[in-house]
């Protein structure tokens, strides 16, 4: 790896370890709260690329798991993987890896040189990739996981994150309209 890629993967370890530092917002009835650390995977994912993406979350869940507090309300440690949000946190590592790879963020490099139609496509290109890796793919893993340790059927745990969905899907609009602006400024 380049000093620029250990750099910006470094970078955006730190800043998914701020947005989880943000207070979670417990939801009623629900075993999980409401972060943004799945925006930090979104992010990640449309400005660095499916490699230094997962390589991020790669980075970040091993941080949690040896123990250090980067997750939401300064939790870590194993002890997390046996909770309800264990699935999510592992599912962010594959979703951001299919979120960078869909939103072909290596592949957008001369974006300040096209039109402002095709400039449209790639935001919504951009957040249908944030939708399928960082809300999809990490509710594939995190709702079964969820369901098995709260006991829980897989049908009624699906239900309750439905609740999720608007809030994942604005952030997945917000980081498809950053990466594109970085994207503009070629900051990457």
């Amino acid at each position: 790896m380049k000093t620029k890629d250990i750099v910006l993967v470094a970078l955006f370890c730190a800043l998914t370890i701020v947005l989880g530092l943000i207070p979670p917002i417990p939801m009623p009835g629900v075993p999980v709260p409401v972060t943004l650390q799945t925006f930090g995977v979104m992010l990640a994912a449309m400005i660095l690329g499916p490699k230094r993406a997962g390589l991020v979350l790669l980075l970040y869940v091993g941080m949690a798991l040896i123990g250090l507090p980067v997750l939401p309300g300064g939790r870590a440690a194993m002890a997390v993987l046996a909770g309800p949000t264990g699935g999510f946190l592992l599912g962010m590592i594959p979703g951001a890896i299919l979120a960078g790879w869909l939103g072909g963020a290596g592949l957008s490099r001369g974006a300040q040189h096209v039109g402002a139609q095709l400039a449209k496509w790639q935001i919504l290109r951009d957040w249908l990739a944030c939708i399928a890796g960082g809300v999809v793919l990490v509710y594939a893993c995190g709702i079964p996981w969820m369901a098995a340790v709260t006991g829980m059927s897989l049908s009624k745990a699906t239900w309750v994150m439905l609740a999720f969905v608007p809030g994942d899907m604005l952030k997945g609009l917000v980081a498809a309209l950053v990466a594109g602006r970085v994207r503009h400024l070629n900051l990457t």
